[in-house]
């Protein structure tokens, strides 16, 4: 067995507190989202639960950080230098790589904030410059392929797309990998099947058919704020998809209190070997493993 390569994975963090709001920028979708902040999601989006999550899982020392999305909340022009002092105190761009969540891209002002102000940990390899999707990223034996389905919707729906163009130039990427001996892990903000209307991913029928004939090794998901793992039809083996709750949260209602993956990863023979660890906070804020499995 080839040496183990730990990669950690969080997700929607929707950093607290939320900057002060003008009045003028609360107009449309801001205005229900700031009620809805204000009302309720301060109440369980808590920044001593988040710094809690990142001191345990820098304890851990990954190899590298997987982040899906959802940084901040309404992408209020003053969300965005917070969220990068934040995304620095993670780690570094080699360290670290990031996709946009709908919340980075709310509103259709500051859609393309995101890319500029996270530009260091969206680059791929073999970009010389600027931001496009998707990108790949390698890191030991892995191929960190990143999409957005980040795109600004009408008030009350929450649903991402990826887009034709998009969906063809992964199926491109996927393709040139094909020969590589690489553990390919697609990192995209929603998730790849969802009951619910107004938060699925819209072309997701077209993403996993590009999955069904192209495969990766892994998928990891935010945006349902739940532990989650579903298994997608790949070209030789079925694929496990891994959604995390949101890295902020108290328990609150159905959903779980904050937590993130670790996997463990290495070679063995002509097989992957991909274990699983999901690590948890408490009642408490301590930060505990609750359960273990092994995907590949």
């Amino acid at each position: 067995m080839t040496d183990t390569f730990t990669l950690a994975h969080l997700s929607d963090p929707h950093l607290p507190p939320l900057p002060e709001a003008r009045l003028r920028d609360l107009a449309g979708k801001r205005a229900l989202g700031y009620l809805n902040w204000t009302r309720n999601r301060h109440k369980y989006h808590r920044r001593e639960v988040l710094d809690a999550l990142v001191a345990d899982m820098q304890a851990q020392r990954p190899d590298h950080i997987a982040v899906t999305g959802d940084l901040v909340n309404l992408a209020l022009e003053a969300e965005f230098t917070p969220a990068q002092a934040w995304l620095e105190s993670v780690g570094t761009p080699q360290r670290v790589t990031v996709v946009p969540g709908n919340h980075d891209a709310y509103v259709r002002a500051t859609r393309h904030r995101f890319a500029g102000a996270f530009e260091k940990y969206l680059r791929g390899d073999a970009a010389a410059d600027g931001t496009t999707f998707p990108f790949v990223r390698r890191r030991g034996p892995l191929a960190l392929i990143g999409v957005s389905s980040a795109v600004p919707t009408l008030p009350l729906m929450a649903t991402g797309r990826l887009g034709r163009a998009q969906l063809d130039a992964l199926d491109r990427d996927l393709a040139q990998m094909s020969a590589d001996d690489a553990f390919r892990v697609l990192l995209v903000h929603h998730p790849l099947h969802s009951h619910s209307r107004m938060k699925r991913l819209t072309d997701s029928k077209a993403l996993r058919a590009v999955l069904k004939r192209r495969g990766v090794e892994l998928v990891l998901h935010g945006h349902d704020h739940i532990h989650s793992t579903m298994w997608l039809e790949g070209a030789d083996r079925q694929i496990p998809a891994v959604g995390v709750p949101s890295a902020s949260a108290l328990a609150h209602r159905h959903y779980p209190a904050a937590a993130y993956n670790l996997f463990s990863i290495a070679r063995e023979g002509e097989k992957w070997r991909c274990v699983q660890t999901v690590r948890a906070i408490d009642a408490d804020f301590r930060v505990k493993e609750i359960k273990q499995a092994t995907l590949l």
